[in-house]
């Protein structure tokens, strides 16, 4: 079957390098990648662009767009998402998202809510948003906990984005890792809002051992509940979040909460819908 990762990393942080090395225990390198998308039958990948500065991220001071530094050049069957740091959007470096937004790489533009500190219907993101009405791409928002100590979990929470997907309804969003672990607001949001949608990446990181551990002891009941509640599968788009787990085996433990009659939806079709673009890539 073939497959579209909608949420990896491919930026040097220095998190994901030692969460690589030390937890998941992946090969954060394009050759690593491009092992993993040939394993895994990841047909396009989309990679969401993330800056790190002398702060580590989240920084203030990197420029918008952020991008993909990992290495000098990207592995074929990549897209990108880049990030949008709020404390820079004057004009431009507004000018310079758009720009952006005109290569053909570029698949969507991801906002890391909790990193940074302002919600999703706030006035600074709004040319954001008209950049994507405009070109027809969705915003993705990190939701749900964050990856350091420094972001501030109001601002992800999952119930913030309603307001934005009624007052944007010329904009597709997608929810990243379905706003864990406040998945069930998650689901009801995805499940009101026809703009909504939702990537099921980043529940865990680790081995595979510890996917199969999380199966056995029923640590992810909430996430069950979650999608049963939505029932929108047409709506949910896989993703790794890849350095944090392998990619093969994170696509095998989430396939195990979704029905058969969804598997081809939610790990190529949505995508293919939600980003409109990454098939010409393909």
């Amino acid at each position: 079957m073939k497959i579209v990762d909608a949420h990896i990393h491919f930026s040097s942080i220095q998190s994901f390098k030692d969460t690589g090395k030390d937890l998941s225990r992946v090969d954060y390198t394009k050759e690593g990648l491009r092992k993993e998308m040939k394993d895994g039958d990841i047909v396009f990948a989309i990679a969401m662009g993330v800056t790190e500065g002398k702060e580590g991220f989240p920084d203030r001071q990197v420029q918008t767009p952020m991008g993909l530094d990992l290495d000098e050049t990207l592995p074929p069957g990549l897209g990108v998402c880049p990030g949008v740091n709020p404390f820079c959007l004057n004009q431009e470096a507004m000018d310079r998202l758009e720009t952006k937004l005109q290569e053909a790489e570029t698949v969507g533009i991801k906002i890391y809510l909790g990193y940074y500190p302002f919600y999703a219907y706030d006035d600074i993101y709004q040319p954001v948003y008209d950049l994507a009405a405009a070109y027809e791409v969705p915003v993705v928002f990190h939701t749900g906990d964050t990856y350091s100590e420094r972001g501030l979990l109001k601002y992800s929470h999952p119930l913030t984005l309603d307001e934005v997907a009624v007052a944007r309804r010329d904009v597709n969003f997608v929810m990243a890792h379905l706003g864990d672990p406040w998945v069930l607001t998650g689901a009801e949001v995805v499940y009101k809002n026809r703009n909504m949608f939702a990537d099921l990446s980043g529940w865990l990181v680790g081995t595979k051992k510890e996917l199969d551990a999380r199966l056995v002891d029923n640590h992810f009941d909430h996430v069950r509940h979650a999608l049963t509640y939505c029932d929108h599968y047409e709506k949910l788009l896989f993703g790794s979040d890849w350095p944090l787990v392998p990619i093969k085996d994170y696509a095998e433990f989430i396939g195990a909460f979704i029905p058969s009659k969804h598997v081809e939806d939610v790990f190529y079709e949505n995508a293919c819908r939600v980003f409109p673009r990454i098939e010409k890539l393909m």
